[in-house]
């Protein structure tokens, strides 16, 4: 049976990997496993040693902690924020969300700037 907290950790696995355009096969690379080893991680099948969530976080770049945040209240802005009407409770589940915010990203930052301000806009002119 698969335990919560080995589910949330392979999520943020999932997410990160989007995140950062690498592919389950790279990132086995990195770390030194088979890429069905990854899979395993993030559908929460297999657990996540320490010395291997280590090595993944430095392969990504992030600290261990991130893989945490939103357990039982370790990130406190995702924990007491509830989700806004219309959007799915993890949103970064989502492939499309994924993808706009790495191509947001991928914008030079006073564009980006602006590219906010104008969603702010419509945003509140659609409520």
């Amino acid at each position: 049976m698969k335990h919560p907290v080995d589910v949330h950790v392979g999520k943020r696995v999932r997410h990160r990997r989007w995140m950062v355009g690498m592919t389950q096969q790279q990132l086995a690379e990195k770390v030194g496993i088979k890429f069905q080893q990854i899979q395993k991680y993030e559908t929460g099948m297999n657990r996540v040693s320490a010395s291997r969530l280590f090595d993944i976080a430095q392969s990504m770049a992030v600290p261990v902690a991130y893989f945490f945040e939103g357990v039982d209240g370790t990130d406190a802005a995702h924990a007491t924020d509830a989700p806004a009407e219309g959007l799915p409770s993890d949103i970064l589940a989502d492939k499309e969300a994924l993808e706009l915010i790495r191509s947001y990203y991928a914008i030079p930052e006073n564009q980006r700037r602006r590219l906010f301000e104008l969603a702010r806009v419509l945003s509140d002119a659609a409520a």
